[in-house]
């Protein structure tokens, strides 16, 4: 196959870097030769004479002639050579104490010594030598700038915008390839019709959206939308990131905005995605010690830009974000971001379509029913699901199989779920015990009371950092929680501890309902000063919403609550937690017989599904175990506290224990049963 004569384009390239190179070389040699040049003194002809000597041979009458340089030094050469310093020689040179002195020229014209005078000569080196200091110095400002710059630009080029434009050999993604956000893709589809035939909607009257802000939580799938407005559009797309505009240098974030627009205006009608658009876009104003005048200058472009004196008709700027609370008002309103598409976490139906999506490049087994995994995972996002196919691609490959099985993706979910499981931490039999009564008690609270999830699977194997997890999973996506709900959740966070009151006594309960209690209590207050379902606190929220300590509002806003008022929010927490443990002993107490049942299949198997815990509700027995597992061997220390520590993970717990020494269990439950409890944050820990 004959070689590929290389473009022009290539040519220059490989011809920058071979000057490059060689001016480096050059200038690598030229330095040190001019340092040589500059630090060697300049070579005198002749002896050096002190003053005296010169005077000695003047009064003996054996300088032929000599030169005054300068006034200040003097050479000559002698009429017979003489012997100083025991150098033989013929010339000399001295330097004169008094300058232009008068009185030597005198004694020299008595000598009949004949007299010449020129300036001192000035050598190029001695010229560069004063400058090369300088030169040295712009060098140096000269690479910084160039090393600050991407891509070869030139220097000084910091306004320039760092946006990237898609050309047609950027691999394309296309809405086939999104799933889960019909509507997002519905209102992007009609951005993209605007692009390709804007008189279609301008009869009418309508003109083209300013711009277009994705909002949704992280992994649903925003900036994948993005690209594939870019592979739908055919039109110019512009792409970068909020903090690409920000710089060390003042002003640099204001001037790489104007030059983002003025090249989408010079490919309009085209469309400019800013990623992450909250880094530039923060509320002006606000933080601790003042605002950020680099951040408010670009920001302050970005609007004008937008909606200014000036139209950039044609550019429509495209925008994600995942925290548009933080965003300044003047930037969402009409005109500048026309529309808010909310991008959230799917339902069933869009996660069954995201997991035939990401399954396409994965061989599956004939087993394998992803509805079934689809509906056992509420509240994931698009990520969480790519990487549950993953990781089940993994696991076959890691048994040397050629397909994926359902065995790999339920092994997989629960990993992502409930975190990967720590065969190799051995308990003693009494840490066992007190995990499995612990573990059994959350499960019986949530086999009596209907309200729960049902509960998904019981395991007293360490996983993650939690040594064991109690998961409940809901039958379908639930979008809003009564107040049933929300109390029978805090009755299953104490069945842990209970149970341990029940069997051990007061005396011996551990420390693996730390995180349990401190969950309760939040969703206790949340009913309280959020929900309004605290009939002596009344329908009122109490407390404005939490805020970012970096916005500064919830430091410089005057807090409307009274101390009556916080001490009677406090009463009903107390209350609302203390009727939530009764319930739970109540409950534990009437099925003791199934605890102790629950908690021995729980010692004997070590992990529970959804059929064997109902078999164990019913009172039959269960099936013979396909595998044996040999348990753990007694008497082997726990791990040290700091391998136990609270650990968050992807679909976190419904109730789980933080403690200060070791952990014992977690109740672990769908995203969206998070979210209804209150805890912002997942946590997979117990």
């Amino acid at each position: 196959m004959p070689e590929r004569e290389p473009n022009r384009s290539e040519q220059g390239s490989r011809w920058a870097r071979l000057s490059k190179t060689a001016s480096f070389w050059i200038l690598l040699f030229l330095l040190p030769v001019l340092l040589v040049q500059m630090l060697r003194p300049r070579q005198q002809a002749g002896a050096e004479f002190t003053y005296t000597q010169f005077m000695e041979q003047l009064e003996a009458g054996n300088i032929h002639e000599v030169t005054i340089v300068e006034g200040e030094r003097i050479e000559g050469e002698l009429k017979s050579p003489a012997e100083v310093n025991g150098v033989e020689t013929a010339r000399f040179h001295a330097m004169l104490p008094v300058r232009d002195s008068e009185a030597l020229i005198q004694r020299l014209e008595g000598k009949g010594v004949v007299i010449k005078a020129e300036q001192e000569r000035q050598h190029w080196w001695g010229l560069l030598g004063s400058l090369l200091p300088w030169i040295l110095i712009f060098g140096f400002w000269f690479w910084i700038f160039r090393q600050m710059q991407v891509g070869g630009a030139k220097a000084f080029q910091f306004g320039k915008s760092r946006a990237k434009l898609l050309n047609m050999d950027t691999p394309k993604v296309t809405f086939a390839d999104v799933a889960g956000c019909d509507e997002a893709k519905e209102e992007l589809q009609e951005i993209i019709e605007f692009l390709k035939d804007p008189q279609k909607f301008g009869r009418l009257g309508g003109r083209l959206p300013k711009g277009v802000l994705l909002v949704g939580p992280p992994g649903t799938g925003k900036t994948l939308l993005a690209r594939a407005v870019a592979g739908e559009a055919a039109r110019p797309f512009f792409s970068m990131s909020g903090s690409d505009f920000v710089e060390m240098f003042v002003g640099v974030g204001a001037s790489r905005v104007r030059d983002l627009f003025e090249q989408g205006k010079a490919h309009a009608p085209c469309i400019v995605f800013i990623d992450e658009i909250d880094a530039v876009g923060r509320h002006r104003g606000a933080g601790l010690g003042g605002g950020h005048d680099e951040r408010e200058q670009t920001l302050n472009q970005l609007l004008v830009e937008m909606d200014g004196f000036e139209s950039n008709e044609g550019v429509i700027l495209l925008a994600a974000t995942n925290r548009p609370d933080v965003l300044d008002p003047a930037l969402l309103r009409p005109g500048r971001f026309d529309r808010r598409v909310v991008v959230d976490a799917p339902d069933v139906r869009g996660r069954e379509a995201i997991l035939r999506i990401h399954a396409r490049k994965v061989p599956l087994s004939d087993d394998v029913e992803l509805h079934a995994i689809a509906k056992g995972t509420p509240g994931m996002s698009g990520a969480d699901l790519a990487n549950i196919v993953n990781e089940a691609a993994l696991l076959a490959a890691r048994r040397s199989s050629d397909r994926v099985a359902m065995a790999d993706l339920e092994e997989a979910k629960d990993k992502v779920i409930l975190g990967v499981e720590r065969r190799s931490l051995v308990l003693s039999e009494t840490e066992r015990r007190l995990t499995a009564y612990h573990e059994a008690g959350h499960a019986v609270i949530g086999l009596k009371i209907p309200e729960l999830d049902p509960v998904h699977k019981v395991t007293i194997v360490p996983r993650g950092r939690a040594l064991g997890v109690t998961a409940s999973l809901p039958e379908e996506d639930r979008h809003s929680y009564t107040k049933s709900w929300l109390e029978a959740q805090l009755a299953m966070l104490f069945g842990g501890r209970v149970a341990e009151e029940l069997v051990f006594g007061r005396d011996k309960v551990t420390t693996g309902a730390g995180n349990d209690l401190e969950r309760a209590t939040e969703i206790a207050r949340r009913m309280v000063t959020r929900f309004g379902m605290s009939d002596s606190v009344g329908l009122m929220s109490v407390g404005a919403a939490e805020q970012e300590v970096f916005l500064g509002r919830e430091i410089v806003q005057r807090r409307e609550i009274s101390e009556h008022t916080a001490q009677l929010v406090d009463q009903e927490v107390k209350r609302i937690v203390d009727e939530a443990h009764t319930r739970a002993r109540r409950i534990l107490q009437a099925a003791e017989e199934l605890l102790h049942r629950v908690a021995s299949a729980l010692l004997e198997r070590e992990t529970l599904d959804r059929q064997e815990i109902e078999l164990l509700a019913a009172g039959e027995p269960l099936p013979p175990v396909k595998t044996a597992e040999q348990a753990p061997a007694a008497g082997t220390a726990l791990a040290p506290a700091s391998d136990l520590a609270e650990a968050p993970a992807k679909a976190g717990a419904r109730a789980g224990d933080e403690e200060e020494v070791e952990e014992k269990e977690g109740v672990v439950s769908a995203p969206a049963a998070r979210v209804s409890a209150g805890d912002p944050e997942p946590d997979a820990s117990r």
